[in-house]
């Protein structure tokens, strides 16, 4: 049985086609100096030969490790003169006529691959002899400059000593000359003397050596580290080392420095600069702006007795201590500078245009303030106002029928939101006071009245309700000039109109009036600049984010501007007036809601666009800077002194109520934070835990658990997480849409937390008569009822010569004739015991009296 893998001949005799090895593998020692060898593999391929039929077998195969012999190329062997007999042809054999064309094919590609090999080593013998040429001619070159320099030297240092020599004879000529002047005057001392007594002789220099180009081949100590490149280079032959770069420059730089100290020159002239300093600034930073090194600056800083670091900072004016004296002006620039240029150019009178005014309603709460603006603008917003008082600040635009319009602001009139009032009177142009001609001048009134001229506005009086049948307008505008407001009907200047907003009467006036005084102010605005504009509300909508009530003042505002706003970035995401419609932009006096805001701005806010968004953030950033190191070393930060700190120490014995109030705009949250520092008290006060806008999540309930305080919403709703995490935590939420429900609650509970005043009531006087010592009871005091009324369970104390010695707290015995008795009158006698207390005699008075507890209110 045959094995699986031999392979058997196929029936018509010829052989099965089968690839052989054609190479062998080996390894070559290589020697290197110092004794070092080196092992490398080598191949060695195996040419392929062809057995003509009858031909001797082939010669053995080179071995492992063994080169192939050389061929050389035999002479062409003489033609036969007689062709030799045909041998017959084996079934599957090569012809001789298909032997000898492949015979000849490789003896013509031997050939060609020998031309093209000779070829090749004539090249590189010839680069590698005009590399030896170039490299040689170099050498000789610089071995010539060198030698050229050494001889110029060597001149150059012999006409020094030449001229040193000329100069010394000069002075010895001169001393001698003076000497024989001087007769027999002492002798003075020569220039040798000067000079150390005798001049050594001078030596000519040495003649510098020329320098010999090394020859290739030359032996010479190897130097350094060894590495695959140099080993390369020594087997290839090529080993002359290459100068690096920055060996090159490192000699270009000290020849400089060398034909500056020959030229008579120092170092160079320090470069003076204007260096900017901030108000901090970094050693660091410092150097860079200086081109200084870091440690030049701290080294001149140690010689000032500071040791600090590169990362240390300094104040401005040691660091312009420190520039004035590397020898730089100083520029001085405060961090404050990066909000200049923020409003823009002033506007000239050429590119402004007419503008709508702006007017703002004020006047005591419940004036019918809102319902004259529904009157005007013909809706109905009182109706969803909670209580039917303006709880918010609102922006209107009022188009009337000759087209011109009119912005109007609503201010509220409750006493809470005073901030709110001054904002809008901030804004505004016209000031339009209403005064209930029912009610008269009342205290919010006063109020308005002191904003509006604050501001500067001009006052027009509305005299509103004139349709009721207590109506007294002639009383109003009476009671308006306790206050300086002088109508015209008594002689002034200042504008009255009666209306009634709910009979809708005056109303045409009123805007007559108003159009009036706005033509008379003359207002214009530049619509063609970047928009400036000024936050009036500001609240966190659930499904639009931040939302920011704006009036525009100058410019026009666009959808895409990259605007700050405050301490707080964003981009115009959508623009929208007060019907909720969409607008692409927003001219000079048109209020409108802004989307895209970061956070929540603060009203009274100022709008600005700015170019980029770095720009916005670098001032947005500075003011919450600001704002922070304002609110932490403030005015009401506390001083250091001693009364300061006692202050501080019974400031804090006070009683705190933590409250967390989130409102639904942030004019609300101020106005309730307000509120409740003016019920502050020197015994409570309320403390404020966080204010913000949106609705109650469970990050504010878990903050109001680990501060103790509950949940104030106002006009918002707790989320259902939040809800039932307060539920679980035990946290208590309330809700309020009315302010004044709000206040009153919190000023209740400051109340009850404090402490209750005591008050006593005088019942009657009893004189001690006897005083008798009973076993097992002690003393016990007969007295008599001088004034008033003696009961038991009142409170008692003891008098001598009318001074307090004892008191005794409760009265619990009370005896008349042996028997227990609740009350005693005047002139009547009884006994009385007082338990421990013996120190009683005759003639002390007994005074009773009842103590009453009185709960305080704020």
């Amino acid at each position: 049985m045959s094995d699986g893998n031999e392979q058997k001949d196929s029936p018509s005799g010829r052989k099965p086609l089968t690839l052989t090895r054609t190479t062998a593998t080996g390894t070559v020692r290589q020697s290197f100096s110092h004794g070092r060898t080196k092992q490398v593999a080598v191949e060695v391929r195996e040419k392929r030969s062809i057995n003509r039929p009858g031909a001797g077998a082939a010669a053995p195969a080179a071995g492992p490790g063994v080169p192939p012999p050389l061929k050389t190329r035999a002479a062409p062997a003489p033609e036969p003169l007689q062709p030799a007999p045909r041998a017959p042809t084996a079934p599957g054999a090569i012809s001789d006529e298909e032997a000898r064309r492949r015979d000849e094919a490789v003896r013509r590609a031997m050939a060609d691959r020998e031309a093209r090999e000779e070829k090749l080593r004539a090249e590189e013998d010839q680069r590698r002899a005009l590399d030896d040429a170039q490299r040689r001619k170099a050498a000789e070159v610089a071995a010539i400059e060198a030698e050229a320099e050494a001889r110029r030297r060597a001149e150059q240092a012999e006409q020094e000593l030449a001229q040193v020599a000329a100069e010394r004879a000069a002075a010895r000529a001169a001393a001698q000359a003076a000497q024989q002047q001087g007769g027999g005057a002492a002798p003075t001392p020569s220039l040798l003397d000067e000079l150390g007594g005798r001049v050594k002789s001078t030596r000519k220099p040495a003649p510098v050596a020329p320098v010999k180009p090394a020859k290739k081949g030359e032996p010479k100590r190897r130097e350094g580290k060894l590495t695959l490149d140099m080993v390369e280079r020594e087997v290839a032959g090529d080993d002359d080392r290459v100068r690096s770069l920055a060996a090159y420059r490192r000699a270009q730089q000290k020849e400089k420095e060398r034909r500056a100290k020959l030229m008579g020159g120092g170092e160079r002239d320090q470069i003076k600069r204007e260096v900017i300093i901030p108000e901090s600034i970094t050693v660091q930073e410092l150097s860079n702006r200086m081109a200084v090194r870091v440690a030049d600056i701290i080294k001149y800083m140690m010689r000032q007795g500071q040791m600090m670091k590169q990362s240390d900072e300094l104040d401005a004016d040691t660091a312009e201590l420190i520039a004035t004296e590397f020898g730089h002006s100083v520029k001085r620039v405060a961090e404050s500078d990066v909000e200049e240029g923020l409003s823009g150019a002033e506007d000239v009178d050429d590119h402004l245009l007419p503008r709508p005014p702006v007017v703002t309603i004020m006047g005591h709460v419940d004036h019918g303030k809102t319902s004259l603006l529904d009157a005007l603008r013909q809706t109905d917003v009182v109706s969803g106002e909670h209580g039917g008082i303006t709880q918010h600040i609102g922006a209107y635009q009022v188009r009337l029928p000759d087209g011109q319009r009119v912005t109007f602001l609503d201010t509220p009139g409750h006493a809470a939101f005073s901030a709110m009032r001054a904002r809008g009177a901030q804004v505004t142009d016209i000031v339009v006071l209403v005064v209930a001609a029912d009610d008269g001048v009342m205290p919010q009134t006063v109020e308005a009245i002191h904003h509006a001229r604050a501001s500067g506005a001009p006052i027009i009086i509305a005299i509103n309700k004139i349709d009721k049948p207590d109506a007294n307008p002639t009383r109003a505008l009476t009671d308006l000039l306790q206050h300086e407001i002088v109508t015209e009907a008594h002689g002034g200047d200042t504008l009255a109109v009666e209306v009634s907003a709910l009979k809708k009467i005056g109303l045409e006036k009123l805007v007559e009036t108003i159009l009036l005084q706005a033509e008379v102010m003359d207002l214009k605005a530049n619509p063609d600049r970047p928009a400036e504009a000024t936050v009036v509300e500001s609240k966190l909508d659930k499904g639009r984010g931040t939302v920011a009530t704006v009036l525009v003042q100058k410019g026009t505002l666009k959808r895409g501007d990259i605007v700050v706003v405050g301490a707080q970035v964003g981009r115009v995401r959508a623009i929208t007036n007060e019907r909720g419609q969409q607008l692409q932009s927003a001219g000079p006096s048109e209020p409108v809601e802004i989307m895209g805001l970061e956070g929540v701005p603060e009203p009274g806010d100022v709008l600005n666009v700015v170019e980029n968004e770095p720009r916005a953030r670098e001032v947005a950033n500075y003011r919450a800077r600001a704002k922070k190191l304002k609110t932490t070393s403030g005015p009401t930060r506390t001083g250091t002194s001693l009364e300061s700190m006692m202050a501080k120490f019974k400031d804090s014995t006070a009683k705190e109520l933590p409250i967390l109030i989130k409102a639904d705009v942030q004019g609300s949250a101020e106005a309730i934070v307000g509120s409740l520092d003016k019920l502050a008290h020197e015994e409570v006060r309320a403390r404020v835990v966080l204010s913000g806008v949106g609705a109650i999540n469970e990050s504010d309930v878990q903050l109001a658990k680990g501060s103790g305080a509950p949940v104030i919403g106002f006009n918002v709703r707790a989320s259902k997480e939040a809800r039932d995490l307060a539920e679980r935590e035990g946290v208590e939420i309330r809700y309020y849409a009315i302010i004044y429900d709000l206040i009153d609650d919190i000023k209740g509970v400051m109340s009850g937390m404090l402490a209750p005043h005591t008050r006593e009531t005088f019942l009657g006087n009893a004189e001690i008569l006897e005083v008798f010592n009973i076993s097992k009871v002690g003393k016990v005091a007969g007295v008599k009822v001088t004034e008033g009324v003696v009961r038991k369970g009142a409170k008692v104390r003891i008098l001598r010569d009318n001074v307090v010695i004892q008191e005794m707290g409760t009265l619990t015995t009370l005896k008349r004739f042996k028997e227990e008795v609740d009350q005693v009158q005047m002139g009547q006698e009884c006994g009385m015991s007082f338990g421990q207390f013996q120190d009683i005699k005759q003639g002390d008075v007994i005074e009773c009296f009842n103590v009453e507890v009185v709960q305080r209110s704020l």
